[in-house]
């Protein structure tokens, strides 16, 4: 649709706004916010005064833009009603005029008004596109919902919504801001809702979207949204906290300008212009603060913030040493975000001193220009004139942040997998380490080498098999301290360990360990079911080789699996029975040897040990993986007795033949498998062992040593005192098979101090 542009758009907005005359719809809003009275029709925000805003600032076409988008959303959400009871086009006029008091350009203020078309009414993208072009077409996009898929679950819907919002971020950073803008005037009448509806907005504002606001560093929404959430999610507790400042505030009122005024007058002294301003804490910082150190209100609120503004970053270090020698510092609460910025890119001097009447005072000191961006963060640094976001520091280490993201979101399996990491990336509580070169790296509070692997390069964190910290070898486990210098130690065969999960921290290393190890274990049981279904197929006296084409492409359909390697890897992660598949993809073979596999099947396990010289078993290499595993229970090594137990999704479990638990297992002799070991392994595996010793000086060391001596390695030890006269230790060893197990047993033995020692099952 092409609209005439007025010539005088103030005038013709202030009546174009009213609520239409025709039949109402009312829509589910994407309004929340603070319960409150909903203005009268005529003191709300129109057009005429965003249009008045805008001429501050923007060119006289964009402006005109700006009212032609008006008209155009007016008409399409025409008839539509917010929770709130007043027209829909109201709410994307208050999200225009969040984005104009930041100086937003004029496509983003275009897109805020249309931000609803497409996901609300039956207005399409392209319609958009024609109208005013594929820039705004794009950040509309950006930011609508997906509507038009099924999700199993409300949080996959979430977690996909946040993952299409991620993409269309990566492209343009102005897509967030838009978001963000929207949710914050959606907070601000939250009221309107139910409460169930209330929490659940609430609870993702401050999970998702205050954090968000925080890491691009748009302080000033990040404090609204966390208070306006906090006072939806716990509105008791937020009235509670809101008396008690009341309450305080009279008091403390005096107190901070006694103090601002010593902090402008010693500055003065020195020669220092500065602007001195006595810090708020916001209601729901005070309340996290409180929950997470247990702290009572009065504990919280006795700490004073000021923020000391200067006119250059040399002269911030100057101001420091000034208050330093007017309030004695509390030593190691200095940090310095001038040198080494935050994430954000938020740059200031924090310290804490002793201030009088025994408090304590939090002072931040920084420029006029690193404050805007403190206050307002990429949003501040957009260049709406230009649109040359290149040189911008701050909107570089923005998107940097998005590309880790989006390397994240391709790796995460699933779409609730993709938001569980980027609610870890959203609270990044940060340490300051180096790599040998000298670079910074920032990783969260309690990173581990490994997060630090993976942050160098997935490569570097995919080969990691140790590291130095400070010219020490440390576990990988070890967790980061500000200032460590770390060096990665890497190998070719170095790979990934699943025990890695349950240490890093980082959304990045999460990701990338679990894509490896989801790789590898469709590589290895693809591989395993392979072997499998040859040994199957020997079974019916046939070969897969002989399999026609047209069997494979009507099994594949059957069981609904895109390719061969997919069989096969089902195959191998015990999902589907090797001779069941045999079978189906060839009948006629498998009915020629029904009998004898009937016959082994009611003989079960003895009947199997007596057909293994006719039927080869399957070879056991130790070097399979994660889709063959080695029993704890029993703890089977090469030289044992074996045989396999196909387990659902986790491939073949090898237990030792006289395993207690093999009992067990005789009601399913149909996922039973014949194994036993290749001739020459190179592998180790596990062995527990236990050794009755007298309680004498040095006797853990003379076994360690002999156990070392036979070059094996011990993986744990503990200990069991029985009488004071003897104790019995337990080892889990690292060994290549029965032989070499024996050795050490033997040299053990030999030892004077050891009365008794056998291999322990179970």
């Amino acid at each position: 649709m092409k609209t005439q542009q007025p010539t005088k758009p103030r005038q013709a907005g202030a009546t174009s706004a009213q609520p239409p005359a025709s039949p109402v719809k009312r829509a589910e809003p994407k309004s929340e916010a603070l319960p409150s009275a909903t203005p009268a029709l005529d003191q709300r925000f129109q057009i005429s005064d965003l249009c008045a805003l805008l001429e501050t600032y923007l060119e006289p076409k964009d402006v005109a833009d700006v009212y032609r988008s008006y008209l155009f959303g007016a008409e399409a959400h025409e008839g539509q009603m917010r929770a709130t009871g007043e027209p829909y086009i109201f709410h994307p006029i208050e999200v225009a005029r969040i984005l104009a008091s930041m100086r937003m350009d004029g496509k983003s203020i275009t897109a805020a008004i249309l931000h609803d078309v497409i996901e609300d009414t039956p207005t399409v993208k392209e319609r958009i596109a024609e109208e005013f072009g594929a820039d705004i077409a794009a950040l509309v996009d950006g930011v609508s919902k997906i509507t038009r898929i099924e999700f199993q679950s409300q949080e996959e819907a979430q977690a996909e919504n946040f993952r299409k919002m991620l993409l269309a971020m990566a492209s343009d950073i102005r897509v967030i801001l838009i978001k963000l803008a929207d949710r914050l005037h959606n907070m601000r009448t939250i009221g309107a809702l139910n409460p169930e509806r209330r929490r659940a907005i609430a609870r993702e504002t401050l999970d998702i979207y205050a954090p968000i606001a925080n890491r691009l560093g748009v302080r000033q929404w990040a404090m609204e949204l966390g208070d306006l959430a906090f006072a939806a999610l716990h509105p008791m507790r937020y009235r509670i906290v809101v008396e008690a400042v009341r309450k305080r505030h009279g008091n403390r009122k005096a107190i901070v300008e006694k103090i601002r005024t010593a902090i402008v007058a010693q500055l003065e002294r020195e020669g220092l212009q500065a602007e001195a301003i006595g810090r708020e804490k916001t209601l729901y910082s005070i309340y996290a603060k409180m929950e997470q150190k247990h702290l009572s209100f009065e504990q919280v609120y006795d700490l004073y913030a000021f923020r000391v503004i200067v006119d250059k970053a040399d002269t911030c270090y100057r101001a420091l040493g000034v208050i330093h020698n007017l309030y004695k510092p509390i030593p190691g609460r200095f940090k310095d975000y001038i040198a080494i910025p935050k994430a954000n890119g938020y740059q200031s001097l924090h310290t804490v001193v002793f201030g009088p009447f025994g408090v304590s005072i939090e002072v931040q000191i920084r420029t006029h220009e690193m404050n805007r961006v403190a206050e307002t963060g990429v949003a501040s640094h957009w260049l709406y004139k230009s649109g040359d976001t290149g040189a911008d520091p701050m909107q570089q280490r923005a998107l940097q942040w998005l590309k880790d993201l989006l390397d994240t979101q391709q790796k995460a399996g699933n779409p609730r997998e993709f938001l569980e990491h980027l609610k870890v990336d959203l609270f990044p509580d940060e340490v300051y380490v180096f790599t040998p070169n000298g670079e910074i790296k920032k990783l969260p509070r309690e990173a581990t080498v490994i997060d630090f692997a993976y942050d160098v390069h997935t490569d570097v964190g995919n080969r990691c098999v140790g590291a130095k910290v400070n010219h020490q070898l440390v576990p990988l486990r070890t967790t980061l301290r500000n200032g460590d210098h770390v060096e990665i130690i890497t190998a070719d065969w170095g790979r990934p360990n699943p025990a890695w999960l349950t240490y890093v921290v980082t959304s990045k290393a999460r990701a990338h360990i679990r894509s490896f190890l989801k790789n590898q274990k469709l590589d290895e049981s693809s591989k395993l079911g392979g072997r499998l279904l040859k040994k199957a197929f020997e079974g019916i006296g046939t070969d897969v080789s002989q399999v026609p084409g047209e069997n494979r492409e009507a099994l594949l359909k059957t069981l609904k699996l895109k390719s061969w390697d997919d069989l096969l890897a089902e195959i191998g992660l015990g999902n589907r029975l090797a001779g069941v598949v045999a079978r189906q993809l060839m009948p006629a073979a498998a009915a020629a040897a029904a009998k004898s596999a009937d016959e082994k099947r009611f003989f079960g396990l003895f009947k199997r040990r007596a057909a293994r010289d006719k039927q080869p078993a399957l070879a056991i290499r130790g070097t399979e993986g994660v889709v063959v595993t080695y029993a704890r229970c029993c703890r089977p090594i090469p030289g044992d007795p074996i045989l396999g137990f196909l387990s659902a999704g986790r491939g073949i479990a090898v237990h030792t033949e006289d395993c207690p638990n093999v009992v067990k297992y005789r009601k399913h002799p149909e996922q039973w498998i014949d194994v036993q070991w290749e001739n020459d392994i190179k592998a180790v595996f596990p062995v527990n062992i236990r050794a009755e010793v007298k309680n004498q000086r040095g006797v853990l060391a003379a076994i360690a040593s002999a156990i070392a001596e036979q070059e094996a390695n011990i993986d744990t030890v503990s200990f069991d005192d029985r009488d004071g006269q003897y104790t019995s230790m337990d080892f889990t060893l690292e060994v290549r098979g029965r032989g070499h197990l024996a050795q050490i047993i033997r040299r053990v033995r030999a030892l004077e101090s050891v009365v008794r020692i056998n291999r322990k099952k179970g």
